[in-house]
């Protein structure tokens, strides 16, 4: 179950957070974290004492952004790396995609023909 956006906990002034820790400030489950470190190029954490994740407040604060991008906003994995990046040239949204998608439909049926 997702923790709504308005339910996250503040952010402790610390300089490294576990991975546990993140989680717990972002709503995000460690496995998503790990997964999200390959597909984001921007969420970098730094590895130490026994090859265990710690992150920096910035990226608490991009999983924030990065899951309110996925979760609140519909944005795929492809569009929210768009986003974040600055750049988006395609729709991003679930809903913008099928927006399209529909007139591609309506613009082939008119094409052959179909009413």
């Amino acid at each position: 179950m997702q923790t709504p956006k308005a339910e996250l906990p503040a952010i402790p002034a610390k300089r490294y957070f576990t991975i546990g820790e993140v989680s717990e400030l972002t709503g995000v489950k460690q496995h998503v974290l790990r997964y999200w470190e390959q597909e984001f190029s921007e969420l970098r954490n730094v590895k130490r004492r026994g090859n265990r994740r710690y992150y920096q407040h910035r990226e608490v604060l991009l999983v924030r952004r990065i899951r309110s991008l996925l979760y609140d906003d519909g944005f795929t994995l492809h569009g929210a790396r768009q986003r974040l990046e600055g750049d988006q040239p395609a729709p991003a949204t679930a809903g913008e995609v099928r927006k399209e998608l529909q007139a591609i439909l309506d613009w082939l049926d008119l094409g052959l023909g179909k009413d």
